[in-house]
């Protein structure tokens, strides 16, 4: 249970910080010290934050799995809005395989691992 209470307080903690960063961004866009248009390419990043915080610590094999799923979208988007390696929406999709694949092997070491924290979910 401890464990499972400090992640939700860590989770809460991030979302917070991310708010507030949010906000000081607009705030300084407003002000006109900054143009927020040119962190929106940014944005799909946020995604792999959420997703590596679903990762440490997480009370069950479904929120790790589910931090897993969020970091490769995170990274996919970014990698196809910036059009790196080549990726674009067409020609990438083959990497849904391969994550699905990754999160399939991965779930029932994490399941055996962590049976006290839910992870039969």
């Amino acid at each position: 249970m401890k464990s499972e209470a400090s992640y939700h307080l860590r989770r809460q903690v991030l979302w917070g910080l991310l708010l507030v960063g949010l906000g000081v961004a607009f705030l300084l866009d407003q002000l006109g010290m900054m143009e927020i248009s040119e962190l929106w390419h940014y944005a799909p990043l946020l995604l792999v934050v959420v997703g590596i915080n679903q990762t440490i610590g997480y009370p069950s094999a479904r929120e790790f799995s589910n931090g897993l799923w969020t970091v490769f979208i995170g990274l996919w988007l970014f990698a196809v809005f910036e059009g790196l390696w080549g990726l674009t929406f067409g020609n990438s999709w083959p990497l849904f395989i391969i994550i699905t694949g990754i999160t399939m092997a991965v779930r029932p070491i994490a399941e055996r691992r962590f049976k006290g924290g839910n992870g039969h979910e």
